[in-house]
C-alpha cells in the first residue's frame, strides 16, 4: 500500500536546531510566534529568564484556539500568574520543550487547526 503524505495550506515548520527552525523556506534564529493562518512576527525574548507576563498577554490577544509554548530546550512553565490574559479568554496553552512545540505545531495545523506556536529560540 501506497501513502500521499496529506496537503495542507498551513505554514509548517520544516526543520529546527539548537537556536533556529525553518519555517517553508525561511530560516529563523530568534524567537518566534508563528500561526498555522500565515502569522510569523519576531517574539522579543532571547532566554527563558528574559520571559515577562507581558509576553504572555502579548499570545492572549492573537487569534488561536490553542497556544503552544516551546520553552526551549528544556521543558518550563511560566508561574501560573502570567496565564491570567489567555484564561480569561479561555485560550489553552500547552507548554513543552521548542523541539516538541515544532511536531505538535506541525500536526496540529496538518489537521487545520488554528494554532499558534510561541517557539523560544535558545542559542
Amino acid at each position: 500500500m501506497k501513502f500521499q503524505p496529506d496537503r495542507s495550506n498551513a505554514q509548517s515548520i520544516n526543520g529546527y536546531g539548537p537556536g533556529w527552525i525553518s519555517v517553508d523556506a525561511d530560516k529563523i534564529t530568534h524567537s518566534v510566534i508563528l500561526g498555522s493562518n500565515g502569522l510569523r512576527k519576531p517574539w522579543p525574548c532571547a532566554r527563558f529568564e528574559d520571559l515577562t507576563a507581558e509576553h504572555f498577554a502579548q499570545l492572549a490577544e492573537l487569534e488561536g484556539e490553542l497556544i503552544i509554548f516551546g520553552s526551549g530546550t528544556r521543558n518550563r512553565f511560566p508561574p501560573p500568574a502570567w496565564l491570567a490574559p489567555l484564561m480569561q479568554r479561555r485560550l489553552g496553552l500547552e507548554t513543552m520543550d521548542t523541539a516538541a512545540a515544532c511536531r505538535t505545531y506541525n500536526i496540529l495545523a496538518s489537521e487545520g487547526r488554528n494554532v499558534v506556536a510561541a517557539l523560544l529560540l535558545e542559542v
